[in-house]
């Protein structure tokens, strides 16, 4: 089992679980596919793009789950990182955990994969 990692204000992730699946965020939508991080790359992530955001969750999902819609790119210095070309349906998502921010005003992770 491969886990990947997803960050998504809450409040989006309430209206995917409301829906039924998740669609993406704006970047994601933009760009035509929905981000995901392993685990060795959603801290970097999370201090790239959600520094200093409040009411986060972090959503691990079993990539071989996905099938052939997850796509491995390169990104980042050459990083391959896991791109989903499709919705990704709230049934797939293992877990949810919160994502709060730590007196550092760094996010703070729970155990990953």
């Amino acid at each position: 089992m491969t886990i990947i990692y997803k960050i998504v204000p809450a409040s989006l992730w309430q209206d995917a679980q409301e829906a039924g699946v998740f669609a993406g965020s704006e970047v994601d939508l933009r760009d035509g596919y929905i981000h995901f991080s392993t685990a060795q790359q959603v801290v970097e992530t999370a201090a790239k793009h959600f520094a200093g955001q409040r009411d986060l969750v972090l959503l691990h999902i079993d990539a071989d789950l996905l099938g052939d819609a997850l796509k491995w790119e390169p990104s980042r210095g050459g990083a391959l990182f896991p791109h989903l070309y499709d919705k990704l349906d709230v049934a797939q998502v293992l877990c949810v955990d919160p994502l709060p921010l730590g007196d550092d005003g760094r996010h703070v992770f729970p155990p990953l994969a």
